[in-house]
């Protein structure tokens, strides 16, 4: 095992991980804040809006400033790229590991410290994640840090900023240690038919991750609490009644202190419901903007899409396992005895296994964006029937072009969005609206 290439390449991330941090802004760019400044309207100009829903929509999306759609256009685009360089970025990783065969060496090094398989698993799983996670430092913080901050979408200084992410780390390394500690148990266990086993067992660990992430993980990173009681809480528990939503309370929590982004969510399964919403929303928005936003959000309950998510998502795992079954096999029939790699039982193959599922997924990006953002346009049409506040919805539609190019093209829209874009929405609700005159 050569491990000189990877402490030359953790060395050089850390380093310039360093150098992005501290070159990194401290505060709010007020200048890019500034640029997404909407122009204000009042009733009065709602009124005089015009009938023709594309019109209407016109006059709606007119009030972004050319500053404010070159901004929003620039951040929404360049995304697509990084959805590139990160994929490229995990092959790399995987590619040093194994050409190095310093992931050989890391199976052997846990092989060493305990001979009990379960344990091995999770030893060399904590490893390789905490070496992929050093090597893509720098882009995280770009990513998530740098760039948030020069468009003028976080809040937080570096230090809160990276202590979220060492949060984010630990959990991810628990996860991933008892997610693969079972997968490699069923590859052992079924050589030939472990990639149905397996995708068998990321189903359950899907549903499972639905259950436990809004009550375990989301608390991790900010305060939930009950919304104090008055006109907001009134018409949302009100709306959850009227669409038999079980709930009897509402909740929102401070995401503020991350970012200025708007969110909300109704999560539950099995009879639950927890309807929550950022404060953001509460401070951003007037009301029939609020309602507008959670009769969407209810209206992902009622219409059933997370189970609908489950059946379609675990569709595309059985695929991917099956991808893997392949890929696998004839990767390491060609380079598996210059990486040391053993068979698809090894763990010293995980590099591979997960570069393979990554390449599976982003092929698949229009499949999966397709899936969420065809549910997404049912929830904005339960949403509008729900709360019936048409101008309420395009208004808020309009605060979303901050971090979402508003008016892509059919093919950019197909690859790359997992929600219809906001021009799309407005047209959605002045539709409405024009239909429902009464409101």
């Amino acid at each position: 095992m050569n491990t000189k290439p990877l402490l030359i390449f953790l060395l050089l991330a850390v380093l310039l991980s360093i150098v992005v941090a501290i070159t990194a802004p401290v505060g709010q760019n007020a200048a890019a804040r500034a640029a997404a400044v909407i122009s204000p309207v009042d009733d009065a100009w709602r009124a005089q809006l015009p009938k023709d829903p594309e019109a209407a929509t016109q006059a709606y999306m007119a009030r972004l400033s050319p500053q404010a759609k070159a901004r929003s256009d620039a951040y929404f685009e360049g995304g697509y790229w990084l959805q590139l360089w990160g994929l490229l970025y995990g092959i790399g990783v995987a590619w040093l590991l194994l050409a190095t065969r310093v992931s050989a060496g890391m199976r052997d090094f846990a092989e060493r410290v305990t001979r009990f398989k379960p344990l091995h698993i999770m030893l060399y799983t904590v490893a390789y994640f905490l070496a992929g996670w050093l090597l893509a430092l720098p882009l995280t913080i770009y990513q998530g840090y740098f760039r948030e901050h020069q468009y003028g979408l976080a809040n937080q200084t570096f230090a809160p900023w990276f202590g979220e992410q060492m949060i984010s780390l630990a959990v991810a390394l628990g996860i991933s240690a008892l997610v693969f500690a079972a997968i490699y148990r069923v590859i052992r266990a079924a050589p030939r038919t472990w990639w149905l086993w397996g995708a068998c067992l990321g189903i359950v660990f899907l549903v499972i991750g639905l259950l436990i992430a809004p009550i375990y993980i989301d608390p991790l990173f900010n305060t939930y609490k009950p919304l104090a009681d008055g006109p907001v809480k009134q018409s949302i528990l009100s709306m959850a009644r009227a669409n038999g939503v079980p709930a009897d309370n509402v909740y929102q929590f401070d995401a503020s202190k991350q970012s200025n982004r708007i969110s909300a969510n109704v999560s539950g399964i099995f009879g639950s419901a927890a309807v929550r919403l950022n404060d953001n929303l509460l401070e951003r928005t007037s009301l029939p903007e609020i309602k507008g936003v959670m009769g969407h959000e209810l209206g992902h309950y009622v219409l059933n899409h997370i189970y609908k998510f489950i059946v379609e998502f675990g569709v595309i795992i059985v695929i991917g396992f099956a991808f893997l079954r392949w890929g696998m096999a004839w990767a390491i029939a060609r380079w598996g005895a210059r990486w040391d790699v053993r068979g698809p039982g090894d763990t010293a193959g995980m590099p591979l296994l997960i570069a393979l599922f990554s390449v599976y997924l982003f092929v698949l990006t229009p499949v999966t964006n397709t899936i969420v953002r065809v549910a997404e346009e049912e929830a904005d049409i339960f949403g509008l029937n729900a709360a019936r506040e048409g101008d309420g919805f395009a208004e808020v539609d309009l605060k979303l072009t901050e971090y979402r190019k508003a008016d892509p093209g059919p093919v950019e829209e197909f690859i790359f969005y997992d929600h219809p874009s906001p021009r799309k929405r407005v047209y959605s609700a002045m539709r409405w609206k024009a239909e429902n005159p009464h409101y």
